[in-house]
């Protein structure tokens, strides 16, 4: 099988979400494949990481740490922005096409040899796929330590069939509701699906109604709780005092910090306040590591920190000196979009700004498009090549209540366009959903 067969084969099961039935949400069948596959989870140690946001940060960070400090690392994150192969990668190597045509083959025949014997009822979701081509690749590779980002939820994710090393949660907000619940208490509960007794969670306090679930559970599952707060800087970023530019004027972070007693130097090109709390998981993760034998040390944190390469967050981009600015940022829920308001505030205050925003139809879109079209000199409303896209119509109408003029285009007119209006010294934002940002990325021919 061809990798464009395989790619086409994952896509026509059902592209993430898109037309999802409830029935599909049932580890006992993740279970029975991997069983049958010989159990390839079991083969490598893990750290499962859930959250609304910031758990692709902390996941991309931890796993430079652990690259840095000489650990062989597999990561597993979604979605993708470009390519589907993104998602899976070992020491910071996306996986190859005819590698991942052949695991495909090998899980798709097992998959439909389970329908057909009875084992499964159906055949596997497009996440289940993709979760158990990572497994067998990983597996097959002898990899020392895998960071798992879980797809969504956590109680019932596909990823959460590994018995971790260390749970962390991120940042927990209203997200997902259809599938996860309507209040953050209720979301915060599939989160915490991924503790387990005995365990080891990383975490930072955040809402009452998430604090109070996550406490609660690992006092009844007697699981070790570690507090990253002492890994978060005391000043907001938002002040200035922590964001810079380095000497290629891309956005950094940069700040002191005290890491298995030693000051370290953290630089990050992961701009935001929010960015701060996704390294605080991280190095908490790396330190509890640390403790169970693994190589990491203070100056490995420092290093990993400063590799880390995550495309799409506060992603800064200039195709030449006479072109405008592009800042690419996956906002896709309304508190990633005030972390995005935030450090457009605190670093292009006295600069015009081109929004150019699509979403999926299922986000807060008004509530996303109050948060950030009132920075825009103008705003472009347009759409990625997704089923679960809201049209630029559908955009322009929940965006009535900010009185704002907005065009609509296709996402390359719409791209045209901004550049068009924009001059050198202008910035051009695209955001809202990760599809859009990735495809403007592709098109634009920016490095992911």
């Amino acid at each position: 099988m061809s990798y464009e067969i395989a790619v086409a084969s994952m896509y026509a099961l059902g592209h993430e979400l898109a037309n999802t039935p409830a029935h599909k949400f049932d580890l006992q069948h993740m279970r029975v494949l991997l069983a049958a596959l010989g159990n390839p989870e079991r083969r490598f140690p893990s750290v499962l990481i859930a959250g609304t946001n910031g758990k692709g940060s902390t996941a991309a960070t931890l796993a430079s740490i652990l690259q840095v400090s000489g650990v062989k690392t597999g990561l597993y994150t979604s979605p993708h922005l470009v390519r589907i192969n993104e998602r899976i990668r070992i020491d910071g190597q996306i996986i190859k096409d005819d590698e991942f045509a052949l695991l495909h083959d090998v899980v798709d025949r097992m998959a439909e040899r389970l329908v057909e014997e009875g084992e499964l009822p159906w055949h596997p979701s497009f996440f289940e796929m993709l979760t158990a081509i990572a497994f067998e690749h990983f597996a097959r590779t002898r990899i020392e330590m895998v960071v798992l980002e879980v797809g969504m939820g956590g109680r019932l994710d596909a990823t959460n069939v590994v018995d971790p090393c260390i749970s962390v949660i991120t940042d927990i907000a209203l997200d997902h509701q259809k599938f996860l619940g309507n209040s953050v208490a209720e979301i915060a509960r599939e989160k915490a699906g991924i503790i387990r007794p005995g365990g080891v969670v990383v975490t930072l306090p955040q809402t009452p109604q998430a604090n109070d679930v996550l406490g609660n559970t690992i006092l009844e599952l007697g699981a070790k709780g570690v507090n990253a707060a002492q890994y978060v800087p005391p000043v907001s970023p938002g002040s200035g005092e922590y964001l810079a530019r380095d000497f290629a004027a891309r956005p950094l972070q940069s700040y002191p910090l005290q890491v298995l007693d030693r000051q370290i130097l953290v630089e990050t090109a992961l701009v935001g306040r929010h960015q701060l709390r996704n390294i605080a998981l991280a190095v908490a993760a790396a330190v509890e590591l640390n403790q169970q034998g693994f190589t990491v040390t203070a100056e490995t944190i420092e290093r990993g920190i400063r590799t880390t390469r995550w495309p799409g967050r506060f992603q800064v981009y200039r195709a030449s000196s006479t072109s405008p600015e592009y800042v690419f940022d996956v906002a896709h829920n309304p508190a990633g979009a005030w972390a995005l308001r935030s450090a457009l505030s605190a670093l292009y205050e006295d600069r015009r700004l081109f929004v150019v925003f699509g979403a999926l139809r299922d986000k807060a879109i008004g509530e996303m498009t109050e948060i950030l079209f009132p920075l825009a000199e103008r705003v472009i409303a347009t759409n990625a090549d997704n089923p679960r896209s809201a049209t630029a119509a559908e955009i322009c109408q929940a965006a009535a209540r900010t009185s704002l003029a907005i065009d609509q285009a296709d996402l390359a007119s719409a791209l045209r366009h901004a550049a068009e209006l924009a001059g050198t010294d202008d910035v051009i934002v695209v955001t809202g959903s990760i599809y859009v940002v990735g495809e403007a990325m592709r098109i634009l021919g920016v490095e992911v």
